[in-house]
């Protein structure tokens, strides 16, 4: 069994962590683009090219299912990049966790990249699963960039940024970039406010990594012998994790769990 990932960026570490906690004895394939990340400013023309290109170069390892583990992406490219692989390679997309955030009654705020941010997919899916619900749509201006960089400084800056135009009385976050997952807990401690009850985080690895198992028929098996292997693509070039990947918890426990052969 064989499961690819791809990104802009190391925002796929959360859902290939993720899929490597259920099924350890699946080789995975990482593909993300840092050539041409960071995609969220780029057009939705740019993105699909990019998205196309990146999962081409995974697609030559021939993997058995394709997780888009970014949102921009998603949003921006499903139906073509379903037109161009499937049904040979089922592709499976990344959706803010809005419908289980709204399940919750609010308020809600989803943090989300400007290309995500007032997309009509996004709109719609607001309109579709949190009528009624009061919702916040923040832009993240940098943040997805900083955390593929591991620049604390900007990851700082844009988390607080973010914070500062979230209404206090926020009950839920949508974290609507796969990045954000890598700093969680950062964004948590940003936005909560003292004496209120702990903010509930909603994002997609999980979710991800369990459709990818159903829609191929697989079930998880977290006991498995982790005898499988980690091929990492930087804009289609053969890579190892790069440092800024190891910086993160996610990329540890891949590198530890699955060593690059």
């Amino acid at each position: 069994m064989k499961i690819a990932l791809m990104d802009s960026g190391i925002g796929l570490l959360p859902a290939a962590a993720a899929v490597r906690r259920l099924r350890p004895d699946a080789d995975l394939v990482l593909s993300w683009d840092p050539d041409g990340m960071p995609w969220g400013p780029r057009t939705p023309k740019d993105i699909t090219e990019r998205a196309i290109a990146v999962a081409e170069a995974a697609a030559l390892h021939e993997p058995d299912v394709l997780i888009v583990a970014c949102n921009t992406a998603s949003v921006h490219s499903l139906p073509a990049m379903r037109a161009r692989f499937e049904p040979d390679l089922p592709i499976i997309g990344t959706v803010p966790a809005i419908k289980p955030a709204a399940a919750g009654g609010g308020p809600v705020a989803i943090w989300a990249t400007p290309a995500t941010t007032g997309s009509a997919y996004q709109r719609g899916l607001i309109e579709q699963f949190a009528a009624g619900v009061a919702v916040t749509e923040v832009a993240c201006p940098g943040l997805a960039d900083a955390v593929h960089h591991a620049d604390e400084a900007a990851i700082d800056t844009a988390i607080a940024s973010a914070a500062a135009r979230t209404p206090d009385d926020v009950t839920t976050i949508v974290l609507g970039c796969t990045n954000y997952e890598l700093v969680a807990e950062r964004i948590r401690a940003a936005v909560q406010q003292p004496g209120r009850p702990p903010l509930v985080l909603h994002g997609t690895a999980g979710a991800v990594a369990a459709q990818a198992l159903r829609r191929i028929g697989v079930e998880p098996a977290p006991a498995a012998v982790a005898d499988s292997t980690l091929t990492v693509l930087l804009s289609g070039r053969d890579a190892t994790l790069p440092d800024t990947a190891l910086s993160y918890e996610e990329g540890r426990y891949l590198q530890a769990v699955t060593p690059v052969r």
